[in-house]
């Protein structure tokens, strides 16, 4: 497939609907070639997607954004999981310092509106950036339709901000996961056995009681998502849920 050419999204989303992960990630490979790419917070299960993706795309281009306000085992998890799978890191950093940004805008995370503009900042910018200097058509991502309001309304294949977005794991359970992380003796997030089942940031992250959902430890309850996977431009934040989507 040619950057240029279109894909009818419904057909796209009919043919791929109910196959495994791998048929997709590799529909995504033979569709997008070297346009593709995938982004990963090395989260809590992060491991799955790695392990699915270079197991068929040994050499794919793994985008991380590092806000520098990261766990230490999170830099740790990241060094070890990309030595363990040979992964073809990609890590991309705000153009402005945390320490910086906080001397000049305070610590905006704390309040809701404030929220946005440390999301845009550290997250969304540094990720576009990366999309643009790695010539990326089509990124993949382990969005699962369990976990926020907005990832329930999403399909395997969506367009956002003019790229094509896959989602080879979106209709898995967590049961699924587990299960996938126990047949390949796959490594969770250190932080995991500590309670936190989401994780990001150090200043927006922390352990969640039993009964509470896995991401109602993120964004000090302000929020469910960055930024990161919602469409900035105004006509796919409209048409989120329609059909064409």
């Amino acid at each position: 497939m040619t950057a240029s050419a279109t894909l009818q999204l419904d057909s796209v989303n009919g043919q791929l609907d109910g196959k495994p992960a791998e048929d997709i990630i590799r529909w995504a490979g033979e569709t997008f070639g070297e346009g593709l790419a995938m982004t990963s917070s090395f989260g809590a299960q992060s491991a799955v997607m790695l392990h699915l993706v270079t197991r068929i795309i040994p050499d794919l281009p793994i985008i991380l954004i590092d806000t520098g306000y990261l766990f230490p085992e999170t830099y740790q998890f990241v060094q070890d999981l990309t030595k363990q799978l040979s992964l073809n890191l990609k890590v991309f950093s705000p153009r402005v310092t945390p320490a910086r940004y906080e001397a000049l805008h305070g610590k905006t995370w704390e309040y809701s509106e404030g929220l946005s503009h440390y999301h845009e900042v550290f997250k969304v910018e540094p990720l576009q950036r990366a999309l643009e200097e790695l010539n990326v058509t089509a990124w993949l991502a382990g969005l699962r339709s369990n976990q926020t309001d907005h990832r329930a309304t999403l399909r395997t294949v969506e367009k956002q901000d003019g790229l094509y977005k896959v989602h080879p794991i979106l209709n898995w359970s967590r049961k699924a996961i587990g299960e996938y992380m126990a047949k390949y003796s796959l490594p969770y997030h250190p932080l995991v056995e500590k309670g936190y089942p989401s994780i990001g940031d150090t200043h927006s992250t922390r352990p969640i009681t039993d009964g509470q959902d896995e991401r109602d430890g993120r964004f000090g309850g302000f929020a469910q998502e960055c930024g990161i996977h919602i469409p900035q431009t105004k006509e796919e934040n409209e048409s989120l849920g329609s059909s064409g989507l």
